[in-house]
């Protein structure tokens, strides 16, 4: 399994410098709100897929009156290598990574080197907010076991940028807008046929794992909708051509694919209490944990950001039963509750670390 053995942060949101040396098991990171626990795990994030888990952009990255920020992790691989990944971005755009001091040709190639999955208090939003989010989520999964994925899928955002650009320009020029209606179904359809397999290897396991959080109060499923499911989306390109050019945008593609969470048949986000929804989510980042394990061959760098957050006692017990039971690799764990956190974890593995943070400045801490 991967394993991030140590961090070095400079200038990372309140995080002015600070150099980190990890359990290969359990971390436990502790502090009250806004000190400086989910920047740590964010550049963890960051280094693994190039970008925040949190920011859209950059700018809201850098510590505060800095122009650049960096940070640079040592990792050990499954494979028994040890690799170092760096990354220095500036204001202004310009992001640099090096592996081992040698930079990529493309940052995508970094995409799945090492496999992460994040449980945090953001997921709400893929409930609560448009389709958009759900879609991230799914793209960030796949991206990382299958380079073919993400780099149809930047071809694909391109194409479409580039053909909303004709449309905003008025270009009526049907060749042309045919020339880019075949090229998107032809690299839409594998897209497409990667989310449906995906999204019916997660319906199992999310309603397994929420039955296992929830004692099997509820059953939940998901459901992919996409506009590639009904017909070719070369054809629907072409009858709503009209209508695109009225609009000056593509109304039709992946760009509309949702996924419905729902619970006893309705929508989570309409009759889920918070406590449901939070389960629903741990629920789906654990099935995604475990496709990613199985693809993979080896268990992904796990973080659990205020996983405790709007959960009872009896679905907390239950979920530290899935950890401790299940074959879990390298975990970072945050909690502003100290007693609770130290106990947990305490009770799960003698191998731990605990690390306490108070203003971006962190320290370890004895148990």
């Amino acid at each position: 399994m991967p394993t991030l053995k140590k961090i070095v942060i400079q200038d990372f949101r309140n995080i002015a410098l600070q150099e980190l040396e990890f359990s290969p098991n359990i971390n436990c990171i502790r502090g009250g709100n806004g000190e400086g626990k989910t920047n740590l795990l964010d550049a963890i994030w960051y280094l693994s897929m190039t970008k925040s888990a949190f920011s859209a952009s950059d700018r809201f990255n850098f510590r505060h009156g800095c122009r650049e920020f960096s940070l640079s992790g040592q990792y050990e691989l499954p494979s028994g290598v040890s690799t170092k990944i760096s990354m220095q971005v500036r204001d202004g755009g310009e992001k640099k990574l090096r592996r081992d001091g040698s930079p990529y040709k493309k940052i995508s190639d970094h995409i799945g080197l090492i496999p992460i999955v994040m449980v945090s208090p953001a997921d709400s939003a893929m409930v609560s907010e448009s389709g958009e989010l759900r879609r991230k989520f799914v793209n960030s999964v796949l991206s990382q076991m299958d380079p073919s994925y993400l780099n149809g899928t930047i071809q694909y955002n391109r194409l479409l940028a580039q053909r909303n650009s004709l449309l905003k320009e008025g270009c009526s020029d049907a060749g042309l807008l045919e020339t880019f209606d075949i090229r998107l179904e032809a690299l839409g359809r594998p897209i497409c046929r990667a989310r449906a397999e995906f999204t019916e290897k997660l319906r199992p396991l999310v309603a397994h794992y929420y039955e296992e959080i929830s004692a099997g109060k509820e059953s939940v499923d998901i459901e992919y909708c996409s506009d590639l499911l009904s017909g070719n989306l070369e054809d629907k390109l072409r009858s709503t051509r009209d209508r695109d050019l009225a609009l000056r945008y593509t109304g039709a593609g992946l760009q509309r694919d949702d996924f419905l969470f729902t619970m006893d048949g309705h929508p989570i986000r309409r009759c889920g209490s918070q406590g449901q929804q939070k389960s629903f989510l741990v629920a789906l980042k654990f099935a995604q944990y475990e496709i990613m394990k199985e693809r993979c061959g080896f268990p992904p760098i796990m973080l659990l950001d205020d996983l405790f957050d709007k959960l009872d006692i009896d679905r907390v017990s239950n979920l530290l039963r899935m950890v401790s039971d299940r074959d879990f690799g390298q975990i970072f764990l945050t909690d502003a509750d100290r007693r609770r956190s130290g106990e947990i974890v305490n009770s799960l593995t003698s191998d731990r670390k605990h690390i306490e943070t108070a203003g971006g400045v962190f320290s370890y801490a004895d148990e």
